[in-house]
């Protein structure tokens, strides 16, 4: 092994030692153990504190990881790894790391087992972010000693291959002399575990696991792991170059309806809030019953415009009455009436008080008028037989006080009349599950802007998407957040993603997720963020390579949420359809909408289809309603999936089975609605 002289660094994880550094006693116990313990092969080259946050820990470890001038070997944090409220270092630590190191972690535990049970409420993460070991420490000096002492004569040998020593040289002369070197004492099982990596033509780092071993046969560490479809797949290592990436998918390919169960169990549930009723509310849904605060009418109203009167018990109104007063549909105080007179009113106006009924205007002659013929003086009554209550709307006929108007999980609308209703009861605000806010964000070195002037280069693709995903998302009334384009580079996509989640609920991007050495969207979120990929393929034309992801975030009140990315594949028509088939069922269960997902109704087709053997295919048409009322569906025509122009008028996706015959004319299938119905 060699002797070269490997740099330390130490990140203390404390609140309180960041304010008071002299409370901090881990630094004398660690640098103690690698002074005293390490060989002479450690320098400690620098060392900070940091409070108990995530962003200021990663912060820190990027700094030494991806920026500092020479190579950090090895970062040791210590502090943040147990169960309390403010511990977050693994978290925080494990979001980074390119390459796990479960090896490590068993380690250490075994160790601190072995001095007490509680070791078992340390959470330790360990691995490597581009050339550097990564290593959590507890805050304990004993705790922190004790762990780093139990790995601490193989972090050279793990450091050297981390920083892209040759395998073959380091592995020379056997397990037995990397043990000796390492002034490691073998055990039984442990002799027996490397032997029988080693005795397979491999010569893996020791952080491969025996269910591995069997189906390597190369000469370097860290292969990215061919994956049967039933394993646990793993997106591409970007570090290890194309020769090295997966020839076919390592994702299983599901099934539409197994897709969107995922969707359906990974997608976040809703979060409630308080709107006001004004312009912003339609879309939104109702998360609790809304009552009446009031009654509608809240007095007694004419229904027509004419005179009110105190109806005779023998109904009988007709003769000349005096008109005594007006009343209009306008606030103000109203004149009592009298049997022997009347009340000219209008459609919504107040009764007078006493007034026992209203006789429509057609049913009177005026008689005489006042000297300036202004007004009316006299009006005589033609009615008979007039009945108590006649033309009246009576407080709360329309809606009772307290009587529930909207119920739990209704959408508001911008054309129906929900607004009206509120409106008309003085209901102000409602509980209503918050619409998330999207960011859709193109990849690819060749993505131009759609609007930049001049000819195209070679190789240069216009950004279709983008625009075309964001008027998408706003249409199905959310809003949204244009996130640019991000170049296929792992260390730019990942922070571009990690800034928009700081911002947006949720993500689309486009681009990057097939099987090309630059499809960098799946490594990034699962390497680079954390996140859990729950299916990156779907049998289905167009849009094999849709993936669906959640990672773990912190919202800025510091509480852990979930937040979910789909990457689209980046061929325009691929784009629209996984969007409207798998997105928008996402958005909606977020935002409290149900049911999830576009209209679906059965149409005729106009014409034959042809299938595609393989996959079921969601094909872009138009439906209209022919002469005789049934929805008939006619092709837009070629359905490549990089074919723009397909998605041209189209109004629906029908749901085209696989086969090798076409699917005759008159043939019923299902459309899954995407715009308004034309008629023919």
């Amino acid at each position: 092994m060699s002797n070269a002289t490997l740099r330390v660094t130490l990140l203390i994880v404390s609140t309180t030692a960041a304010k008071d550094p002299s409370t901090d006693a881990s630094q004398e116990a660690l640098s103690d153990v690698l002074e005293k313990e390490g060989g002479g092969q450690w320098n400690l080259v620098d060392t900070k504190i940091v409070p108990d946050a995530v962003p200021q820990i990663q912060r820190q470890i990027m700094m030494w990881t991806d920026v500092a001038a020479e190579t950090i070997n090895l970062i040791l944090t210590t502090g943040g790894t147990g169960f309390a409220v403010a511990d977050n270092t693994p978290e925080a630590v494990s979001a980074l790391l390119h390459k796990p190191a479960p090896g490590l972690v068993h380690g250490m535990l075994a160790a601190s087992l072995n001095v007490t049970p509680f070791a078992m409420m340390s959470r330790p993460v360990a691995g490597v972010r581009n050339k550097s070991v990564i290593i959590t420490l507890p805050g304990s000096p004993k705790g922190a000693r004790e762990n780093l002492q139990a790995v601490l004569k193989t972090l050279p040998h793990a450091c050297l291959q981390a920083a892209g020593m040759d395998s073959r040289t380091l592995h020379a002369g056997g397990v037995k002399k990397l043990e000796s070197d390492a002034g490691i004492r073998p055990s039984g099982g442990h002799t027996h575990s490397h032997d029988h990596h080693h005795g397979h033509g491999s010569v893996h780092s020791h952080d491969h696991s025996h269910g591995h071993s069997h189906g390597h046969g190369h000469g370097h560490g860290n292969l990215v792991r061919h994956t049967a479809p039933s394993a646990n797949p793993m997106s591409n290592d970007p570090s290890l170059g194309p020769s090295r990436r997966n020839r076919e998918s390592p994702f299983p390919m599901l099934s539409v309806e197994d897709a969107l169960n995922k969707i359906k169990e990974h997608t976040p549930g809703p979060e409630i809030i308080t709107s006001k009723v004004n312009r912003s509310i339609p879309g939104h849904v109702l998360a609790e019953d809304v009552k009446a605060r009031e009654n509608v009418p809240a007095f007694r109203a004419s229904i027509v415009d004419g005179y009110a009167v105190i109806v005779p018990k023998d109904g009988n109104m007709k003769r000349v009455f005096p008109v005594v007063s007006v009343s209009h549909a306008s606030p103000g105080d109203a004149i009592p009436l009298r049997e022997d007179q009347i009340a000219r009113i209008t459609t919504g106006a107040p009764l007078p008080p006493g007034a026992t009924s209203v006789i429509m205007v057609e049913d009177t002659v005026l008689k005489t008028m006042t000297e300036d013929g202004k007004e009316e003086k006299e009006v005589e009554i033609l009615a008979d037989n007039v009945r108590e209550g006649e033309n009246i709307r009576e407080i709360g006929s329309d809606i009772k006080a307290e009587s529930v108007i909207l119920s739990k999980g209704e959408q508001i609308s911008a054309v129906g009349g929900e607004i009206g209703l509120l409106a008309a009861v003085g209901v102000a605000e409602v509980k209503t599950y918050r619409k998330p806010v999207i960011g859709v964000l193109s990849t690819g070195d060749e993505i131009v802007q759609h609007d930049r002037p001049g000819d195209l280069r070679l190789g240069e693709v216009r950004d279709t998407n983008r625009i075309t995903l964001m008027c998408a998302a706003r249409e199905c009334g959310y809003e949204v957040v244009d996130l640019g384009i991000a170049a296929d580079k792992p260390g730019t996509l990942e922070q571009t993603l990690r800034d928009a989640l700081r911002h947006v609920d949720f993500i689309i991007t486009t681009g990057g997720v097939s099987m090309g050495e630059l499809d960098l969207l799946k490594p990034t979120i699962e390497r680079s963020l954390g996140g859990t990929i729950h299916f990156g393929r779907v049998a289905m034309k167009p849009g094999k390579p849709t993936t669906f992801a959640t990672v773990p975030v912190k919202n800025n009140a510091g509480e852990r949420v979930t937040k979910v990315i789909f990457s689209l594949p980046g061929n325009p028509a691929s784009a629209i359809v996984t969007f409207h088939l798998f997105v928008l069922p996402s958005l909606h269960q977020i935002s409290g909408v149900s049911p999830v997902g576009l209209t679906r109704v059965p149409v005729t087709l106009a014409h034959d289809f042809a299938l595609d053997k393989a996959r079921p295919e969601y094909h872009r048409a138009i439906v209209s309603v022919s002469k005789d009322g049934t929805l008939v569906a006619s092709s837009t025509g070629g359905q490549r999936s990089s074919k723009v122009g397909s998605l041209r008028g189209a109004n629906c996706l029908l749901c085209m089975p696989s086969g090798k015959e076409p699917l005759k004319k008159g043939s019923k299938v299902d459309a899954l609605l995407i715009g308004g119905v034309r008629s023919d």
